[in-house]
């Protein structure tokens, strides 16, 4: 991917995660890249096609996260349940929930799932299906191991995920993204985890 390309496509996701996708126009663009309209439609046949080469590479970057978790629940348990979990957490807030790119697609896809039926199923596959099926698994796997007593781990999963849910809209989906939000969003969500794995 030549290097006008690469601009284009990260103004348009600068625009449409702070504004939507319908409020930016394809001169909004090429004012932040400086360029002429005709070098936009050299690259992009519109503005859709923009937005499908950012759900692509959203999709998979998110793909191979959570490869990554499944991949981690191969590898030994470590003995404290509340540590072992918050290994795979480390993955989930700092290379998705955080990642730059990654916080202004789901920003973008929250926006748009109003708007846009596609992008409002993408919205739900990524932010509620995948990691609620994924954490399911992993209560599953601590049940099996002696570690947790309960073995509904679909209610554990939408207990345990709830809360990371709000926080992230609270301080990471909100405003600007910043260095301080992101240690609030650690800490209360790290709380959240040691005080979840003590009572269940």
């Amino acid at each position: 991917m030549n290097e006008t390309k690469k601009e284009i496509l990260t103004a348009s996701l600068e625009l449409f995660s702070q504004k939507g996708y319908s409020a930016v126009s394809i001169r909004d663009i090429c004012k932040i890249v400086q360029i002429k309209e005709s070098s936009v439609y050299y690259h992009f046949k519109n503005k859709q096609a923009i937005l499908e080469e950012l759900l692509i590479q959203f999709e998979d970057i998110a793909t191979g996260m959570m490869q990554q978790l499944e991949e981690s629940l191969s590898k030994p348990v470590n003995p404290e349940k509340s540590n072992f979990y918050k290994g795979i957490c480390d993955i989930f807030f700092e290379e998705y929930l955080m990642d730059d790119f990654c916080n202004k697609m789901m920003r973008l896809l929250l926006i748009e799932q109003f708007h846009n039926d596609e992008v409002r199923k993408l919205y739900d596959l990524w932010m509620f299906e995948k990691p609620l099926d994924f954490q399911s698994k992993v209560f599953s796997a601590l049940a099996d191991m002696g570690y947790i007593k309960d073995k509904d781990s679909g209610y554990l999963a939408m207990k345990y995920y709830s809360p990371i849910y709000c926080f992230a809209h609270r301080w990471l989906f909100s405003g600007t993204l910043t260095e301080e939000h992101k240690e609030i969003f650690r800490a209360n969500a790290y709380l959240h985890i040691d005080i979840f794995f003590k009572e269940i």
